[in-house]
């Protein structure tokens, strides 16, 4: 039988394991809003999904694999508002769902360890919608789902690289914050390990060996690029927007043992200096 993988959300995420799919004789549907990208996913290899129930109704019930990759939107999951009665019809048919949702789900513990037993606490409004969602999907009866909380995501064309180029990049210091990245290509061999050894109900940490403060970060992809440090600006000093300052709202370093003990996967990118390294190296080639 031919495998099938459906992207709901045909984003960064998704598009690193369509890369990884496609040689391997899979059939990838990828969903759009817009009818004039379809031709653009048809030159990826990718089958275009329109964001019509009845679009996405019929493309469930051809998959064999589905990715939730879209967030939720003002508030709800945009896949379960459109298509839940198609997926709880087809749960028991399929044999993996996985389900991309964020670390901002456990919270602030104060820049301690947590892994996926600890208690979801979110204290923004980004991770308090995530939740919801996570939980949202966990109860639809039957359903082969695997959630995956993202770390912060890099690769290419998305990193530090850009905003130290253009002189825009801060240097934000607060005592003893510190973040968790994933490479993309990371996210991908992790999906599709989970893909190969599927183990319904499983929720994986998905982010590098290395929790570090952003400021660290930001001055290695200068040291790099032969530019510049930043400045440090004290945090309580800084302006942001509402979206960074949730960011640091919160503190923790999340925990990846799951991932490679269950899943066997061994980090390409274990942390942001051989991530950004090699960014770097494929840039120049």
């Amino acid at each position: 039988m031919t495998q099938t993988l459906l992207c709901l959300g045909h984003g960064y995420s998704a598009q690193a394991l369509t890369r990884r799919l496609l040689p391997l004789g899979w059939t990838v549907m990828g969903t759009t809003r817009d009818p004039s990208n379809m031709d653009a996913l048809r030159e990826t290899g990718v089958t275009p999904v329109l964001w019509t129930p009845e679009d996405l109704a019929e493309a469930i019930a051809k998959a064999t694999h589905i990715l939730v990759s879209a967030g939720p939107k003002d508030g709800s999951d945009p896949s379960l508002s459109i298509a839940k009665k198609a997926l709880t019809d087809n749960a028991s048919r399929l044999e993996w769902v996985g389900y991309l949702s964020t670390t901002g789900v456990y919270g602030d513990y104060g820049g301690d360890w947590i892994d996926e037993d600890t208690p979801l606490a979110p204290t923004t409004k980004r991770g308090q919608t995530r939740a919801r969602a996570e939980a949202e999907w966990q109860a639809i009866p039957d359903l082969p789902l695997h959630i995956f909380r993202l770390a912060g995501i890099y690769g290419p064309g998305r990193g530090p690289f850009a905003k130290v180029r253009a002189g825009t990049a801060r240097r934000i210091i607060k005592e003893d914050q510190v973040f968790s990245r994933i490479h993309v290509e990371d996210i991908a061999q992790t999906l599709h390990a989970s893909i190969k050894a599927p183990q319904p109900g499983a929720i994986y940490n998905t982010c590098d060996d290395d929790p570090a403060p952003p400021q660290d970060v930001i001055a290695y992809a200068a040291e790099l690029l032969g530019k510049p440090v930043p400045p440090a600006i004290p945090y309580d000093k800084a302006e942001f927007t509402p979206m960074a300052r949730s960011f640091y709202a919160e503190n923790k370093r999340v925990s990846n043992r799951r991932l490679r003990e269950e899943l066997g996967v061994e980090l390409l990118y274990p942390d942001y200096r051989v991530g950004l390294l090699a960014l770097l190296r494929e840039e120049q080639d």
